[in-house]
């Protein structure tokens, strides 16, 4: 491998480890095996080294979003597609991109750190290079819950899709395979079918019910009478003879 591929690898690294604010070119140096003057001669800096790396993962993970998007749309014909097929058609080719020879576990990973980092430089490039393909999904899953408002869907694909970045940025992939197989043997459209159907309720089940709002209300009820409780035994705490020295001591 090359300086150039090694700075790309490392700085993909640093990224999923740290997130971009935090990413240090001193550390992705160091990974590469290389110099400062390396990275300014390849891409010009930080920046650039990172639009690189994003370029390199996300570029052909949306190609083959799109086309298989376009695919399942045209076996449907004139049926629109359901929640489940459209969160289908996000997953799938990630996963195949997590893999030998089509590449690593890492891929997971580094879709977890940018879809979850919120730093200026990421959100802006994303909005800059994929917002037409946000937008050809979007209409996707608005045909899929015709029911639903924009608004409302804008706001629950956000919560979902963030919510799991959130978890891949924050989990290896072979621990949350892991978790999703619960110490079984299951293959890979097992796995994809039992993270969908995690993800698919925030998009489809209902908002603030009768029910669901009795619910918190009660326990906002209780949570008063908790809090109290608690004060009255601090209190009670504080007020126990020898308490306090016993305290001091331990300071």
């Amino acid at each position: 491998m090359n300086t150039r591929d090694r700075l790309l690898h490392a700085a993909e690294a640093s990224f999923i480890e740290h997130g971009y604010e935090a990413m240090l070119l001193q550390d992705v140096t160091r990974r590469a095996k290389a110099n400062a003057a390396a990275v300014n001669y390849h891409f010009g800096g930080k920046e650039l080294l990172m639009r690189e790396v994003l370029s390199m993962r996300l570029d052909r993970l949306n190609s083959e979003r799109l086309q298989l998007l376009s695919c399942c749309e045209q076996r449907r014909g004139r049926r629109p597609l359901d929640a489940t097929e459209v969160l289908s058609v996000l997953f799938v080719p990630a996963l195949r991109l997590s893999r030998p020879p089509a590449g690593s576990p890492a891929f997971i990973s580094l879709l977890g750190r940018v879809y979850s980092d919120s730093s200026p430089f990421i959100r802006d490039y994303l909005e800059e290079h994929y917002r037409p393909i946000f937008e050809r999904f979007f209409e996707a899953f608005s045909r899929a819950l015709p029911d639903m408002s924009r608004s409302e869907l804008s706001m629950r694909l956000r919560f979902s899709l963030q919510g799991l970045a959130g978890l891949l940025a924050g989990q290896r992939v072979d621990e949350l395979i892991a978790a999703l197989s619960m110490g079984k043997s299951i293959d890979e459209t097992v796995l994809l079918a039992r993270l969908i159907a995690l993800v698919q309720p925030m998009l489809t089940d209902p908002l603030g019910t009768p029910k669901q709002v009795r619910a918190v209300e009660q326990v906002e009820k209780l949570a008063h009478v908790a809090a109290q409780a608690t004060d009255d035994a601090a209190k009670a705490a504080v007020s126990v003879p020898g308490r306090r020295s016993i305290k001091r001591k331990a300071s």
